[in-house]
């Protein structure tokens, strides 16, 4: 497997750490500080009647699989670039959901969005996508196998 640069290690290391940070906190906020003052009205509706049940959801999937990426990484585990792939992945789905039952948007939804979409673009990087030399050609007739 090719050895992935330190600029993109360092990245999703960022990346993933800002995104694992930011879910447990947001699981203390809407389970512990009774839902950070959001109104419970952007769920009526929904299968919940308080933010303690999407809270814990936000702190052991979004976050869990944040640090099991994160994890997977500083062991040096191969797994990791996959990880981080579906870690960007489920936190982009949970904002998608979270506007979808809430109908309500915030900027931080935009960034949270834009943080799980660069965590997956940087994991395909690492996965092997980039190509090298980035401009290269492809010969038009494949040489004959032997």
């Amino acid at each position: 497997m090719v050895a992935v640069p330190r600029w993109l290690r360092i990245s999703l290391l960022l990346v993933a750490g800002f995104s694992a940070l930011s879910a447990l906190a947001g699981m203390l906020g809407l389970t512990v500080g009774g839902g950070m003052g959001i109104p419970l009205e952007w769920i009526e509706g929904s299968p919940f009647d308080s933010y303690f049940w999407p809270g814990i959801v936000l702190g052991v999937v979004v976050g869990g699989v944040q640090v099991l990426a994160l994890v997977a990484q500083l062991c040096r585990f191969a797994l990791a670039r996959g990880l981080h792939a579906a870690a960007g992945l489920v936190m982009m789905i949970w904002i998608f959901v979270e506007i979808a039952i809430m109908l309500v948007w915030s900027p931080l939804h935009g960034i949270y969005f834009v943080a799980g979409l660069v965590q997956v673009v940087l994991a395909v990087l690492a996965l092997g996508a980039w190509p090298r030399p980035f401009l290269g050609r492809e010969p038009r007739h494949p040489a004959p196998r032997p």
